[in-house]
């Protein structure tokens, strides 16, 4: 299974939007006041003359945005005008003569800055889903200053010393729960961001900081333009023999579209391996794909380069953790996490890398046979790998992916599966909308109605790849639930799916459809949102727990109940023959020592990256790389990582920097879970509750491992996710 996304979640600590890649995070990481060079002091008068959306609450249901009335050049003036209304709040509260208390403080502070929440909610999406050069421009210039403006509040000694008296008397407060875990978070944010540090440190900081927004912004950016540089373009029909029918004429309308009629593009997705290497039997042109995608960013040919970029923000992460205390970023990043250190994460992985080595070595051996069987005495390569396994998977379970897909039907996955399983686990029931302005004709809006009639949020479903896309998958919120503000949640999940030429019906992969449910597992954790204050809202959580509540919804969608229900033939509505999803149900485990172990090189690279002081960031990040998959012992050259350091979107541009291993972290509380709940009855409303109830309603509001032992009564166990891989059998 290759179900990876980016949550853009709002981890709103004193209004710190932590969203990750969906805004750049530069842009979503730093989300408080401008500093006093920005030209953004709008008066009251000005505003109401201003016809700009953002100003005020939109008029649309729940807040929702009207996208009919947004232009590029409304959002600037929005950014300033919300970072001058917002620093004025702030300095407010830190001024105050008044003895510092929990309501003229910290909830003070929960309250400021709507403006600025509403643009950049807007923006982050648009940035990522939508973008264009003057949304680009717009990245660029507003990152360093938000940077900035993000260090003006937490580097505000007034204010700091307000949040400080409250935590040191916090035993004496008489605080609820949430309220409690608001004052610690923000108190260690303020700590975190150098509030304690003297003021040439603070000086340095900030100077970082701005670097680091920049060149995220920057890489960001590349990445996008790379995925053009790097598309493959075929001059002739022949060669895409493998392909179907519809494949190869979207292809030809992605080349027209280029200006390059009567030839074939194929386009680059974000991760190393490509989609369109299970079907190409010409062996040239895999190798020619896969090699698009491997050198990518490196400058080769005079291209796009990020080698720079990646020395730059290890070396500022690295001295910017330094300076903080700590003996380097990953051991900075991780200490909010559930795994603490980053030998934790680091022992989590390397447990698993000797049975994994097995396995692959066991798949390698099948795909060789298969390779020599077709005249091909050559060792297997990446570009062979998928390829080949598919013709195993056939062998072995019968199961042809062209005839896999027919039954499964975008609208019918998302209806019949993703639908149908929210609404057996929680009573919920997704109504379509068309009266609701939308940012792109593909987008489309559902009302989210509880089991009680009333409404719950909005869900936005943005699913087919575009050209001005990034890559992946992801979760945003352009509403945030809190009841502090009488706000219900917008949620939008977004993908890449290729889209059909016009008139032939949306088939997809299996793993797609798997992304649908897991994007869905992110957008409930924010749909069902229960909480007081913004900053604990939703998917504000640490990173290794984050991925839980997706990963945990993934394994629905081989359910035998679910599966049966969705996977109907797009042409004449038979529902899935019994062989073939007994097959499909067999077959999920199929391929796993090739999936894990790209994503542990990967996981594994990211820590050491980020393990590194300044002094030690290397010149050449290719020979690093090989030199750490070897001392790891992943370093197999027919499973290269899932992401190589040149293109990995998660941890430069990305909220995951020293965080990738989150997904295998979050994998083993997901199939530790799920196992437990298929014992207790399976897909039922009482199990849907007790999720609800223990973890999605609680966002940020209690620590991570209590959340976890509230659902499930105990510490996670390791077991499940060793079955889920199929690294072990479950016992009888």
């Amino acid at each position: 299974m290759n179900t990876q996304c980016f949550v853009s979640r709002a981890r709103l600590t004193s209004k710190l939007l932590v969203c990750s890649l969906s805004l750049a995070t530069v842009i979503s990481q730093t989300a408080l006041v401008p500093s006093e060079t920005m030209a953004c002091q709008i008066s009251e008068d000005a505003k109401s003359k201003m016809d700009n959306p953002f100003l005020s609450p939109s008029k649309l249901p729940l807040e929702t945005f009207d996208f009919s009335k947004i232009k590029d050049d409304q959002f600037m003036p929005a950014f300033q005008a919300g970072m001058a209304e917002q620093k004025k709040q702030m300095q407010a509260i830190a001024d105050s003569s008044e003895e510092p208390t929990f309501a003229n403080t910290l909830e003070a502070m929960e309250r400021t800055g709507e403006i600025l929440t509403r643009v950049q909610s807007a923006f982050g999406n648009l940035a990522s889903a939508h973008t264009n050069p003057e949304i680009q421009k717009i990245q660029v210039a507003v990152s360093p200053l938000l940077a900035a403006h993000s260090d003006d509040i937490y580097l505000n000694t007034k204010l700091f010393k307000r949040v400080e008296k409250l935590h040191q008397k916090l035993d004496t407060l008489k605080l609820n729960g949430e309220q409690t875990q608001l004052l610690k978070e923000t108190y260690k944010s303020f700590v975190r961001a150098g509030a304690k540090l003297d003021s040439q440190q603070q000086t340095r900081i900030r100077q970082i900081n701005e670097e680091i927004s920049s060149a995220m912004t920057e890489f960001q950016n590349n990445l996008l333009a790379v995925t053009a540089e790097r598309a493959v373009i075929v001059d002739k029909k022949e060669d895409l023999a493998g392909l179907s029918e519809d494949e190869i004429a979207a292809a030809a309308k992605a080349a027209k579209d280029k200006g390059k009629d009567g030839k074939y593009l194929l386009q680059i997705t974000n991760t190393t391996r490509q989609p369109v290497l299970i079907s190409l039997s010409n062996r040239d042109l895999r190798k020619k794909v896969w090699e698009a995608s491997a050198y990518r960013a490196l400058g080769r040919d005079g291209g796009i380069d990020n080698r720079g970029l990646v020395k730059k923000l290890a070396k500022l992460r690295a001295e910017k953790a330094a300076i903080l205390g700590y003996k380097s970023h990953a051991h900075y990043s991780l200490e909010n996490q559930m795994a603490k250190t980053p030998d934790a994460a680091q022992k989590m992985l390397t447990g698993l890398v000797t049975d994994v080595v097995a396995k692959v070595h066991i798949e390698a051996a099948d795909i060789q046979a298969k390779m020599k069987a077709d005249g091909i005495n050559d060792q297997v390569q990446p570009w062979d790998w998928e390829y080949y396994a598919e013709k195993v998977r056939k062998d072995k379970y019968g199961i042809d992916e062209n005839n896999v897909r027919q039954y499964l039907e975008l609208d019918s996955v998302l209806k019949n599966g993703v639908f149908y399983t929210m609404n057996r686990l929680f009573g919920v029931r997704f109504e379509e909308r068309k009266d609701l302005p939308v940012y792109h004709p593909d987008v489309r809006v559902f009302d989210v109605i509880g089991s009680d009639g009333e409404q719950i949020g909005l869900f936005y479903a943005d699913y087919f790849e575009r050209a001005n896309k990034r890559g992946g998958a992801w979760m945003n919120s352009f509403v945030e639930q809190t009841k502090l503000l009488h706000k219900k949640p917008v949620i939008v999940n977004v993908m890449n799916i290729p889209k059909p030429v016009e008139g032939a019906p949306a088939l997809i992969s299996f793993d797609h459809a798997t992304t649908m449910f897991h994007e869905m597992g992110h957008g409930v954790h924010g749909l069902f949102s229960n909480v007081e204050f913004p900053s604990l809202a939703g998917t504000s959580v640490p990173r290794d727990f984050v991925e839980f509540p997706s990963t945990f919804q993934e394994d629905w969608a081989v359910h035998p109940e679910v599966l049966a229900n969705y996977a109907r033939h797009n042409k004449t509505g038979e529902v899935m023959p019994a062989e073939l999803l007994k097959q499909v149900i067999a077959a999920k485990n199929f391929n796993q020592g090739y999936d894990t172990m790209e994503y542990l090189s990967a996981a594994l690279l990211d820590l050491r990256w980020h393990a590194l002081s300044a002094d030690q960031v290397p010149d050449d990040i290719e020979k690093f790389e090989a030199k750490v998959l070897g001392e790891l012992g992943v370093d197999l050259p027919m499973v290269p990582p899932r992401y190589k350091t040149a293109y990995f979107a998660h941890i430069w541009p990305g909220g995951y920097a020293a965080s990738y291993y989150a997904y295998m972290w979050s994998e083993i509380l997901a199939a530790d879970s799920f196992a437990a709940i298929r014992k207790n009855g399976g897909l039922t409303q009482a199990n849907g509750q007790k999720f609800r109830d223990s973890v999605l309603s609680r966002g940020g509001s209690k620590e991570a491992e209590e959340l976890y032992r509230d659902f499930i009564g105990r510490d996670p166990q390791v077991d499940g996710l060793l079955i889920r891989r199929g690294l072990k059998k479950a016992a009888e």
